[in-house]
């Protein structure tokens, strides 16, 4: 099995990793930090990977995808698993969040897993089909505070995905939309805050949420099982069924929500 990741040097996407090299799948890593990739990838091989190839790349140019895209393919001439996790958030509100914050979120959250899924499906299909999974989030079923550009990316993610589904289910492609609420990450501190710098701080929520690996083996088994939709959490999971069925209650609630 090959299994293309982005995100893969920390969080989710790490641990992911981690979790398909105990299966002693052959990785395909991503993300823009060559010398955590390259930890990871050493941490894979000790776990029973297959082989591990690493593909830095900033998510933020869209100039490169497609040629990064060729490459991952090429690194062991097919991919089974593509999963688009690398992403980014803020900590601002509205009025805060500059059309710039808008625009780079958007870029690295919606449409670089758009680009590189253009690009891996045509040889997936013509492969005979595959896998391909990207981490959305609770966030993009419904509005929270001072996430106003992460959540409309994430909401546009779940558009375009269900849309492929629905395309492709025919031809052997499968698709698993990931939602982690609360995940013990870094994503809070790597946030966008008011004037573009990073955040810096771990939300309390974050802290408290469930470990990264507990995350990944049931983000595993969900895409091994061609689920259409994962939630990944705690407690905080019980939003998704509030707004799916008391909409108005969960509104009110959202109101209520201190930002953090």
């Amino acid at each position: 099995m090959i299994v293309w990741i982005t995100g893969a040097s920390s969080g989710i996407g790490e641990a992911c990793a981690l979790e398909y090299a105990k299966k002693g799948a052959s990785l395909i890593l991503t993300s823009r930090s060559e010398n955590k990739l390259a930890e990871v990838s050493r941490r894979c091989l000790e776990k029973g990977a297959g082989e591990v190839s690493i593909l830095p790349y900033d998510l933020e140019d869209p100039n490169g995808i497609e040629i990064l895209s060729e490459k991952a393919w090429n690194s062991f001439g097919k991919i089974d698993v593509l999963f688009c996790n690398a992403g980014v958030s803020q900590r601002t509100t509205v009025e805060e969040t500059s059309m710039e914050t808008v625009r780079k979120l958007m870029e690295i959250n919606y449409f670089a897993p758009v680009a590189m899924t253009k690009a891996i499906l045509p040889r997936m299909v013509a492969a005979g089909g595959g896998r391909i999974a990207v981490t959305s989030s609770i966030a993009g079923l419904f509005g929270f505070p001072l996430r106003c550009a992460y959540s409309s990316s994430k909401h546009a993610v779940y558009g375009f995905y269900e849309t492929l589904r629905a395309e492709y289910y025919d031809k052997g492609i499968r698709v698993t939309i990931v939602c982690p609420g609360r995940v013990r990450t870094d994503i809070s501190i790597n946030s966008i805050g008011k004037n573009g710098e990073k955040y810096g701080k771990m939300d309390p929520g974050q802290a408290g949420g469930i470990s990264p690996e507990k995350a990944a083996r049931k983000i595993v088994k969900a895409i091994s099982r061609g689920r259409r939709e994962v939630l990944v959490g705690g407690k905080e999971l019980v939003m998704v069924y509030i707004k799916r069925f008391f909409p108005g209650l969960c509104a009110r609630i959202g109101r209520s929500i201190k930002p953090v």
